[in-house]
């Protein structure tokens, strides 16, 4: 009768947490037979599923998850700041104020920006949750106690770029409070079926393949390839695409890394559109067993040498724990190795606005204080 009892419950904990992650309204859009028919086309989807460049394993065997699980229990020093990490709160009115053409910048924390350019505003991955997860009871929280502005309180925004549908990236919440008052909404392919889940207007969101590109008014944005996957739920996983993006105007040549792992793309992206002013890499969440997606902090530092970019700032870090390094070693690693490659790098604070030509900021090792 107890082992009866026993299954039962295991059971039912199986089919709730399965209900759960299937038809949580977090977890998005799925992908309708019209919507596949155009991914074949693509030229990056095999077998329902979109695939990388190069080959990319993300097999997980036995010996390596045991090697992950023994890590987690024994628990990794310094994985997460002792006190919340400083933010520098952001007024809506310097944002509504500004009125020249020079980029400005204001890192959210993780992968989250406000470019200001050609008096546009565009958030990039513009992930405002608590918790990168289906639900703030499932996953890590944030460093900071809050951010440097609510989302209420943003003016217009008029484009919002997204490079993957992960949960650190697109937040459900974010889009519920945020989509009344954005333009338009840029793609990878197959992420759109989310925002439309979301109640976001169809007219309202473009998705793109890797090396589409689309002009609004002086701006110039393209979809470019990355090194990657995909997924929201237990059954969907690569059944979108992700991307990296650049943004262009007359000129100011900007680069947002998404998510990747080193690969031959960024010196690609670099030789069709280089050289950059500024260069958004990915740093952070890496792991020597899963390099192939979350390439290292020295590879980091290579790669925007490859993208020949003036100025590279190390983006993915500071906010979560996702994976089982010391906070402040991605900004550590890849500060010492862009120095040996004569690689230029800023690191601001949370909500530090800089201009693209006055890169000087309060404090470039700012999370000393924090270690």
């Amino acid at each position: 009768m107890v082992s009866l009892f026993i299954i039962g419950i295991v059971v039912f904990l199986i089919l709730s947490v399965t209900l759960f992650l299937n038809f949580y309204p977090t977890l998005g859009g799925s992908q309708s037979a019209e919507r596949k028919e155009l991914f074949e086309q693509s030229g990056h989807y095999k077998d329902g599923i979109f695939v990388n460049q190069i080959k990319t394993t993300m097999d997980m065997n036995f010996s390596k998850g045991m090697s992950i699980l023994k890590d987690y229990i024994n628990g990794i020093p310094n994985q997460s700041p002792k006190n919340p990490v400083p933010v520098l709160p952001l007024d809506s009115m310097t944002i509504v104020s500004k009125k020249d053409s020079i980029p400005r910048v204001t890192w959210f924390g993780h992968s989250a920006f406000l470019l200001e350019i050609n008096g546009k505003n565009i958030l990039l991955d513009p992930m405002f949750g608590e918790a990168a997860a289906p639900h703030s009871w499932l996953g890590p929280s944030r460093f900071s106690d809050g951010l440097p502005i609510e989302i209420e309180k943003l003016p217009k925004i008029d484009a919002v770029v997204f490079s993957h549908d992960h949960y650190d990236h697109l937040d459900y919440d974010s889009i519920i409070k945020l989509k009344n008052k954005v333009d338009h909404f840029y793609t990878p392919l197959g992420v759109g079926a989310h925002l439309l889940a979301w109640g976001v207007e169809e007219s309202k969101i473009s998705e793109l393949n890797w090396w589409d590109e689309v002009f609004v008014d002086d701006l110039h944005f393209i979809c470019a390839p990355a090194r990657h996957f995909s997924g929201r739920g237990l059954l969907d996983r690569s059944t979108t695409m992700w991307a990296s993006w650049i943004i262009k105007s007359k000129t100011y040549s900007i680069y947002f890394s998404g998510d990747s792992g080193y690969g031959p793309h960024f010196k690609e992206i670099g030789e069709k559109h280089g050289p950059f002013d500024f260069a958004m890499m990915e740093c952070g969440q890496y792991d020597k067993r899963w390099e192939n997606i979350h390439m290292l902090p020295e590879q980091t530092a290579q790669a925007a040498l490859e993208l020949n970019t003036k100025l590279m700032m190390p983006i993915h870090w500071g906010s979560f724990v996702l994976a089982l390094h010391s906070w402040t070693d991605p900004v550590e690693r890849v500060t010492k190795k862009a120095q040996e490659l004569g690689v230029e790098v800023i690191t601001p604070k949370i909500g530090e606005q800089f201009n693209l030509n006055e890169t000087k900021i309060e404090d470039n090792n700012w999370w000393v204080k924090w270690h």
